[in-house]
């Protein structure tokens, strides 16, 4: 089998109308600001905003899940990221989370300890429309199934 790899720059590309309208609540917001406190006092915060939105589109872009004979390495932003080998994998399913942007899709593996871990870069939402999010769910469960044995595979309790 083909080694995966889900990176987050390929993912995370937000739609153009929505994109805008944060622009636009974030420009009328500053425009506020800077009305109620001065001038000082916006810089400051402009550049404070600017600096974590920046490093938040850098968190998203670097994120990646990697699927390959070792397990799945999940890298979230900066640095080497983490190896669940498959004997720890014990299920692999579909997260569904409801919000005021509707619901978004994301794939979540529970480890033999009981821990869940949300695979970055695939998932669905009204933001990341990701169209292949299906075919990719498949292909990691695919790799899970080949690489584990049935007695292995254990469904977590809903929580």
């Amino acid at each position: 089998m083909e080694e995966l790899c889900f990176r987050g720059k390929d993912q995370y590309r937000p739609d153009g109308y929505q994109l805008s309208l944060i622009v636009s609540l974030l420009a009328i917001e500053s425009v506020a600001l800077l009305q109620q406190t001065g001038i000082k006092i916006f810089c400051w915060t402009l550049g404070g905003t600017v600096v974590a939105a920046g490093l938040g589109f850098l968190f998203a872009l670097s994120s990646r899940t990697e699927v390959g004979a070792a397990g799945i390495t999940i890298r979230r932003g900066f640095g080497h990221g983490r190896t669940y080998p498959w004997r720890e994998i014990r299920w692999i399913e579909v997260r569904e989370s409801r919000g005021q942007q509707g619901s978004a899709l994301a794939v979540r593996i529970t480890l033999a300890n009981g821990r869940r871990r949300i695979l970055p870069a695939i998932h669905r939402s009204r933001l990341y429309p990701g169209p292949h999010f299906e075919l990719h769910y498949a292909k990691v469960v695919g790799w899970w199934r080949a690489k584990t044995e049935p007695a292995a595979r254990i469904q977590p309790p809903p929580r």
